[in-house]
């Protein structure tokens, strides 16, 4: 019983302490935002260049509206997973850092796959859960993706669950060799839908996933689509 306790209180104070982290990344890019000299779409504007400096394996940052999800995106190309377990700054963290996989190409790839851990108290990708309901999804239907370059804004266009490995291989698609191999792709993730969502995208759109884990079976992963608007 003290081990179990020991336990969840280490495991509480590093989900504060990530929080905290995050929260003072957020606070670095709305100061950079509130001293911008445009005056024009001001509240679109995240300058991410002094976060890139601090730690340049950071690639972009997520936002959706109204949520919890407001976090930096992380890459490593030839270290898989690194940010699995850690945070901005490389130390340790049970809740990790959202970060896109190693095999995408920002600025290349067809599908931008970005990780992140379905923690509960709709921390990190834990807020994701909330997709499953309809009403949800039509209040905040909108993913912003911030990088140094520019600001994406992608509209979701399915939300549903699968099992990791003997499932739907979501995963493996960051490129599409043709339009037949992309359209049975968009099909697959409208059948395995929760619920129907008119806006679908076309051959040669770019699409946006987060992937987070989905507890209700076993090896189960949470999935969001989104096509670039």
């Amino acid at each position: 019983m003290l081990i179990s306790s020991i336990f969840i209180y280490n495991e509480v104070k590093e989900d504060n302490k990530q929080e905290k982290i995050f929260e003072e990344l957020s606070n670095i890019i709305e100061t950079k935002e509130e001293t911008s000299t445009k005056q024009e779409n001001v509240e679109d504007e995240i300058n991410i260049e002094e976060l890139y400096n601090i730690n340049n394996d950071l690639v972009g940052w997520l936002k959706i509206e109204n949520t919890s999800i407001d976090y930096p995106v992380m890459q490593t190309k030839n270290r898989p997973n690194y940010y699995l377990r850690r945070n901005f700054y490389k130390e340790y963290s049970i809740m990790g850092t959202p970060y896109i996989a190693e095999q995408c190409d920002l600025n290349k790839s067809d599908n931008l796959i970005i990780y992140g851990h379905h923690i509960n108290g709709n921390k990190m990708f834990g807020e994701l859960e909330k997709y499953k309901k309809e009403a949800f999804y039509k209040n905040h239907s909108i993913i912003k993706f911030y990088t140094k370059d520019e600001l994406q804004e992608y509209k979701i266009i399915s939300v549903f669950k699968t099992v990791a490995h003997t499932g739907f291989e979501y995963y493996k698609y960051y490129y599409f060799k043709n339009e037949s191999e992309f359209n049975t792709f968009i099909e697959k993730c409208k059948k395995l839908a929760f619920y129907n969502i008119e806006d679908t995208a076309s051959y040669g759109d770019k699409l946006i996933t987060l992937s987070t884990c989905e507890y209700s079976q076993e090896n189960g992963r949470l999935v969001v689509i989104a096509k670039k608007i």
